[in-house]
């Protein structure tokens, strides 16, 4: 009888989201819940479906990247049949651009992060990093990933987010629509989401840019909280 839960940590892409630090801070908090932690540095573990079938959580961080069609296939199998994915930022909202059907999994996709003022942009990525606000829903208010939190304000990448309408959304963020902008009127995307698939959770937060916005209190907590939410 299985009596010890298993946590598969996926890493890699684009090495600016901090992919080895920022799954550093949160594998500690999987072992003290019991988790015997196996950590992969590319999503090539996924096309090992006798290995996934016993995965209890998957803890993703790959921006960008590639997924295989085997790789994929093996993923959507195994959540479908009941193992947690979770994550926070491009980590798992920016991942396998070449998938559509990575995105219908996840169901939503950053799009863009508006940044500063022309005026006040050196080159640096810090260009892109601008005060906003995460909104808590009402449905937040007794989730067991968000029970407790208000509305936060961070001052980081912003994720304007391509969604659909069957994720179970328990926080958004607004951007504005500012004179410098081409569009008209502001947007709302979802920050924080969950996603039922076939026996499976879904757990996404797009705060997360790097470790300083991972460390921040709110943060922390909802992804911490998110991924034992997702787990089987």
């Amino acid at each position: 009888m299985k009596t010890t839960k298993t946590a598969l940590v996926v890493r890699g892409g684009w090495d600016g989201h901090q992919p080895v630090e920022a799954t550093e801070l949160f594998i500690p908090h999987l072992k003290e819940h019991g988790y015997d932690v196996r950590v992969e540095e590319s999503p090539k573990i996924y096309a090992d479906a006798g290995y996934l079938a016993g995965v209890d959580l998957i803890m993703q961080c790959v921006t960008m990247s590639t997924i295989e069609k085997d790789e994929l296939q093996g993923l959507r199998t195994a959540v479908e049949n009941g193992t947690g994915l979770a994550g926070w930022h491009g980590g798992i909202a920016d991942s396998y651009r070449n998938s559509a059907d990575y995105l219908h999994l996840i169901g939503g996709q950053f799009a863009c992060h508006p940044g500063k003022h022309p005026d006040e942009r050196t080159g640096e990525r810090s260009d892109n990093y601008v005060p906003y606000t995460v909104n808590m829903l009402p449905a937040a208010a007794d989730h067991p990933i968000t029970r407790g939190i208000s509305d936060f304000g961070l001052v980081t990448e912003q994720y304007w987010v391509l969604t659909d309408s069957y994720s179970d959304v328990l926080a958004t963020t607004t951007q504005q629509a500012r004179e410098w902008d081409p569009w008209h009127r502001e947007v709302t995307s979802p920050a924080i989401w969950t996603r039922q698939w076939g026996k499976g959770r879904i757990f996404v937060c797009t705060p997360g840019h790097q470790t300083d916005v991972l460390k921040d209190n709110n943060v922390r907590t909802i992804i911490e909280r998110g991924l034992l939410w997702a787990s089987r």
